[in-house]
């Protein structure tokens, strides 16, 4: 008598996920550099992709069919060219989350110097703010009693989104858009330089859009660090007195 199949096993049940395939299209340096680069949410050509991965644009052309074919990119035509933006923010969050492991590089000029301190102090980390002046906010939104504590990964609390700091960045606006997407409203990610968590999820991505448009921060050409402007220096200065 033949042995009963089980209805899971019949229904197509997976196992272990296959962590091998995005860490081979992760581990090879040209495509390291083009998931970096595409980390800040923008869309890039792919001579650009290119350009940055120091590799020819034929070169450029087959990893990028790779990283789509693993889910790992997306692709649009504008006229005769091709963009290439992250598949979406697991992606991202995979991506940041690598950078916390990986050994930092060395830093041997000026330049590099002046872009590592850029980078740490406040840049976009996919579609929400990260660095040293993101874990202040954070802070700043803890102490006031308008979120919960954050922990790396999990999904965070709005306890009072009309508290002044929470209201002034527009948190109870962000809490009803986010509703209605499958995202967290709001998630704690891990950030690589300070090793605690800021503000990601659907209202991550609209406090970054808030500080933009109020003018605390702009972004950079052709780079994720976000430049902070004068009012946002006092701003940031005084969350940080508390």
């Amino acid at each position: 008598m033949p042995a009963e199949v089980s209805p899971t096993y019949r229904g197509g049940m997976h196992g272990d996920a296959d962590l091998a395939e995005p860490a081979r299209l992760m581990g090879e340096p040209a495509r390291a550099a083009m998931l970096v680069a595409l980390l800040d949410g923008r869309s890039l050509p792919a001579s650009e992709l290119a350009g940055i991965a120091g590799v020819s644009a034929s070169t450029a052309s087959t990893h990028l069919a790779q990283l789509l074919a693993g889910g790992l990119v997306s692709d649009r035509r504008l006229g005769r060219h091709r963009y290439f933006t992250l598949a979406g923010a697991d992606v991202a969050n995979a991506v940041e989350a690598l950078q916390l492991i990986a050994p930092r590089r060395a830093v041997s000029s000026y330049a590099q110097s002046a872009s590592a301190e850029r980078l740490a102090l406040a840049r976009s980390c996919y579609d929400h703010f990260a660095g040293r002046l993101a874990l202040d906010l954070a802070d700043a939104l803890v102490r006031e009693g308008a979120i919960a504590p954050l922990v790396a990964g999990e999904p965070g609390r709005v306890l009072d989104p009309g508290a002044p700091l929470a209201e002034r960045l527009g948190l109870a606006e962000g809490v009803g858009v986010a509703g209605s997407s499958r995202r967290p409203a709001l998630r704690g990610c891990l950030d690589w330089t300070e090793r605690r968590p800021h503000l990601a999820g659907r209202l991550g991505a609209h406090v970054l859009r808030r500080l933009i448009d109020d003018g605390w921060v702009g972004r950079r050409p052709g780079d994720r660090s976000l430049r902070v402007t004068d009012e946002g220096e006092r701003e940031f200065a005084a969350l940080a007195r508390g």
